[in-house]
Formats: structure tokens, sequence, C-alpha cells
């Protein structure tokens, strides 16, 4: 099984990269956020021609938006309003890719930017960014398993890890690698012991970049770079994660998006 995570920054106006991705890559299931389009809108049969049928879609005109997409028929569908917003961040939904293990929930996750001040009390974009991952870390400790298999995906706007940006000390007044964030994204991530499955294959030592700013035209070379992009399962999917691929090319295509997609590959359970 193989699944796929982007902030596409517009579904509309980076389908024919969708179709691309889906072509050269052949995922299994693709979550992507920031779609920018009201439900209506999203362009289904689009992805239906590329091979993914079926489809979880949460979106609003010019903000926002997640969307879930597959090779795999979805249940139990969900869309949750965070911190009393109807603002589209959150989707799940479930899957099988086996005939012997219970079915997988997947959320996908857009966890607010924050603004650029890291201050709760003048920038209330801020403020709201914190609460979203405080209201994330209380729901998910009280509703999902553990001991059951889930993942969550996303652009999560935060980068924990010091090789998780390009200078931690330079980094650490900077909105998505602020102190404030960073505690409340370990309380999220201990919330039902996720495991992180980029840096399973990764080591936290080296530098895991997801995510290069449109302010930079000379990114590659800068590579002032951030993961802000995740990938999450609980720990009865540790034993099947098989590779992950960050497609860091996908930052110098065409109209690209600043976010590049994010691959994790799962050995089959049966």
């Amino acid at each position: 099984m193989r699944i796929l995570t982007w902030n596409i920054n517009s579904v509309r106006l980076r389908i024919g990269l969708v179709g691309k991705l889906i072509e050269e890559y052949q995922p299994d299931v693709v979550c992507l956020q920031e779609t920018k389009t009201p439900d209506e809108f999203f362009p289904a049969d689009d992805i239906t021609s590329f091979g993914l049928p079926h489809m979880a879609i949460k979106g609003m005109k010019g903000y926002n938006g997640v969307a879930i997409l597959s090779k795999y028929p979805l249940s139990d569908i969900q869309t949750y309003d965070r911190c009393g917003k109807s603002d589209c961040r959150h989707i799940s939904a479930q899957f099988s890719y086996s005939k012997t293990e219970q079915p997988v929930t997947i959320h996908n996750l857009y966890i607010p930017a924050g603004g650029y001040e890291p201050d709760p009390v003048i920038n209330d974009k801020f403020q709201h960014k914190l609460d979203f991952v405080d209201e994330l870390t209380d729901w998910f400790s009280a509703n999902e398993n553990s001991d059951a298999p889930v993942i969550a995906v996303g652009d999560m706007n935060i980068a924990p890890l010091e090789q998780d940006v390009w200078s931690h000390k330079q980094m650490l007044k900077v909105v998505s690698h602020t102190p404030m964030e960073t505690e409340r994204f370990e309380k999220f991530y201990q919330s039902i012991n996720w495991v992180d499955a980029m840096r399973h294959f990764i080591p936290p030592e080296e530098k895991l970049f997801s995510w290069w700013s449109y302010r930079s035209k000379d990114w590659a070379a800068s590579d002032r770079g951030r993961r802000l992009d995740h990938v999450w399962v609980t720990e009865p999917l540790k034993p099947y994660l098989k590779d992950c691929t960050v497609l860091r090319e996908a930052r110098g295509w065409e109209r690209p998006s600043d976010h590049v997609p994010v691959i994790v590959d799962f050995e089959p359970t049966g």
C-alpha cells in the first residue's frame, strides 16, 4: 500500500500535477490539503479518470480544504469543526487494504499556519494554531485507539525537530518551530503513541524538509526548508512500514506548490 500526502495549494490549479503524480507513483491513497475549492467544484471526474474513484472531500472557496482520494472504497467518512470554526481542516475515513486485517482509519489534517508573529496575545492566528493542536491532542486521546491501525497525515505546519529546519537556532523565534508549538506538538504526538513514519526511515540527525518558501527563488541552492508535512501511524502499523520518499524534485515543477509530496509505503498485511 502506498500513501501520498501533499499540500497542493489549489487542486483546480494543479490538477495536472495530481495526474502526473498518480501516473508516475501509483499511490493507493492520496491526501490533499489546501484544496481551496467548494465541494461542488472539486475536480472529481478528473480524479476518477486518474484511477482514484473513491473520495472524501471537504472544501471551501479560496482557503483551506482537505481531500482523501482512494483506490479502495471509503467508509465512515467524518469531517470535524475544530475550535468552533467550520474551516475544512480535518477529515477522516476508513478503508480496507487487506482481507485479513481490520480497516485502517486515516486522518487528513491541515493545522493552521499561525501567521507571522509568535505571540498569542497580539496574534489571533497564532492562538488559533495553539488551540487547534491542543484540541487535536485531547480529541485523539479520547477518540482513537493506539491498538488500532490509524494513520494521520497532512500539512501540520510545525517542524518539531532540530533537523526539521535549516537552522534550529535562527528558527526558534519563527512560527512553525517555536517552543510553544513544538512542545504542544510533542504532546499531540504522544496522545496515542504515534510513530513518525518519515523519521522511522530518515534518522532525526539528518536534515529533512518538505517545504521551501515561494519567496526564495534560489530555494534549491539556499535549501532553507522546513519539514511541515508529516505521516504518523499507530504501533499496529509500524511492522508494515516499508519506505518513505520525499519528492523534493516536485518543488521545481512548473507552477509548483511550496510543499512537496510525501510518500510512505507499507508491506502487505495479508
